[in-house]
């Protein structure tokens, strides 16, 4: 069965509206009143443009970014996000007045630095992925932020997108009855000049690109009791990359399986995540411009039993979680991922890696 937009329009909007995904434990120290100033350290992170999304917010005033690289500096300043506005050293940035929040999105080998300057410095984090390539130090800082009671919010590109949140109601409601297996793929073709950037981390395109669905992993099962990675080198060419990844994830009940790779044409289209339980199986796919088929063994509000196809609203990255991070620093909501749940993430990622937890 083929279901089009209009049918579960007012269903998906309710949900979508107002579902958390985790329970939620962390508080702003204080509601911010008026626009959140905001401002950005590092654009060396291949999601670093993401800036324009808050330059475009209503909820929030940009009052520059932080860029120590003169090449990196000038590549940016010929960039949209970065047009017109301000370069500061980091401790201008920290001392500007007012100053809410900072984006972090330098290298990754330089994340878990500059954010923990920033959660000294009394300000609300936006890190982006994945969490350094240390533990020990990204569970320091996550302990310093609760300390404060200040925000720090991973940028995982999925957490909000309509499929996702359609699909923890689905869980929450328990549609899809006992979880024993879990899919997910997420690939792309990496260039050569890319590959060798990435090849910096031995953790690969897992540690680079699998990082994003292993969040949803953990989402949906929790951190798994055991972890088996598989790493191999594909493509015919001489870097070092570790560019077409397996993790296996063990749970008590359930399997998970977790692929990632750097060099599948037009990878974007089979980006998908699958979820199979004793009562029915939830396909998102693709994840970027999600739509879901569903199949259920019984009636389940608006949904039919059997199969049927789910339209999806238009997902633009960012968007959801700027807007997230503005309602939470205005003492609207609590945060819904919890440090406790970023940490499993990172521990899970880790080892998806076949990287070191000390």
């Amino acid at each position: 069965m083929t279901t089009g937009p209009l049918p579960r329009r007012s269903f998906l909007a309710s949900t979508l509206a107002s579902l958390g995904p985790l329970s939620a434990t962390i508080h702003a120290a204080a509601p911010t009143p008026g626009k959140i100033r905001i401002g950005q350290i590092g654009v060396g992170h291949a999601h670093a443009t993401k800036l324009s999304v808050y330059r475009s917010s209503p909820d929030y005033e940009v009052v520059g970014f932080v860029e120590s690289d003169p090449q990196l500096l000038e590549r940016a300043r010929t960039l949209p996000a970065f047009r017109d506005l301000p370069s500061l050293s980091q401790e201008q940035l920290l001392n500007s007045p007012g100053l809410d929040a900072v984006l972090v999105e330098t290298r990754v080998r330089d994340s878990l630095n500059a954010a923990e300057a920033c959660i000294a410095a009394g300000k609300h984090v936006h890190l982006d992925k994945p969490a350094g390539e240390s533990l020990p130090q990204f569970s320091a800082i996550l302990a310093a932020a609760a300390e404060k009671n200040l925000l720090l919010q991973m940028g995982y590109m999925y957490r909000y997108n309509p499929g996702i949140t359609l699909l923890r109601h689905i869980l929450k409601q328990g549609w899809l009855g006992t979880i024993f297996d879990v899919q997910t793929v997420i690939s792309k073709v990496v260039p050569p000049a890319d590959r060798l950037e990435l090849a910096q981390y031995p953790g690969g395109i897992m540690f680079e690109l699998g990082c994003h669905v292993l969040d949803l992993v953990v989402s949906i099962l929790g951190e798994p009791a055991a972890v088996t990675a598989f790493q191999r080198h594909s493509a015919p060419l001489e870097d070092s990359l570790s560019d077409n990844m397996l993790a296996v994830l063990q749970y008590p009940k359930a399997i998970a399986t977790v692929r990632a790779t750097a060099q599948e044409v037009e990878g974007g289209t089979r980006r998908h995540l699958t979820v199979c339980g004793t009562a029915g199986t939830f396909h998102l796919q693709p994840l970027d411009q999600p739509a879901a088929r569903i199949t259920l063994d019984r009636p389940r509000e608006s949904f039919v039993a059997g199969t049927q196809d789910v339209s999806l609203p238009r997902y633009t990255r960012y968007v959801d979680d700027a807007a997230d991070m503005a309602r939470i620093l205005r003492g609207e909501k609590t945060s819904d991922f919890p440090p406790s749940h970023d940490l499993a993430v990172q521990r899970t990622l880790l080892q998806a890696c076949a990287l070191p937890l000390d």
